[in-house]
């Protein structure tokens, strides 16, 4: 069956990312988590928290489709190596990231959607490819000030 990418689905992912604590929301073209290709949506509100992390086994693809963000790339202690604004109204539409490397993003707009595709099957991160230098997703006013200091980076 045809799965479209409309105005109508990225409205509707985008109300439930506003609407969830996380201020995020995915919407999965794949079937299952065991999947060889995780397809899909992932709808960003600003103020949702990704912490600075790594997949050592897989490149990871963004395209946004609506909306703008920054995606940060680190060394090892947590330097920001670079810094791209993916904006599709400025011409940037898209990044790949490299197998192994340090980084995150941060929405800039309301109702920002990307089209994420990675390597299956989906397995959590282990706590290893999870920054050390950066707050943890439960620590809200460490990360409130990490992404602030991203901001001005």
């Amino acid at each position: 069956m045809m799965k479209l990418i409309s105005e109508e689905l990225l409205d509707s992912v985008s109300h439930e990312a506003r609407e969830s604590s996380r201020l995020r929301m995915n919407y999965n073209f794949h079937e299952s988590l065991d999947a060889p290709i995780q397809r899909l949506l992932n709808a960003l509100e600003p103020g949702t928290y990704l912490p600075p992390h790594r997949h050592t086994d897989k490149e990871e693809t963004y395209v946004v489709l609506r909306g703008s963000l920054l995606t940060f790339f680190y060394d090892d202690l947590g330097n920001v190596i670079e810094k791209v604004n993916l904006n599709p109204s400025a011409g940037v539409y898209g990044v790949e990231i490299p197998s192994g490397t340090w980084h995150s993003i941060i929405a800039l707009e309301p109702g920002t959607v990307i089209f994420e595709i990675k390597s299956g099957p989906y397995k959590p991160l282990p706590p290893e490819d999870i920054a050390p230098w950066a707050p943890a997703p439960s620590d809200l006013e460490g990360a409130a000030v990490f992404m602030k200091r991203m901001l001005e980076v």
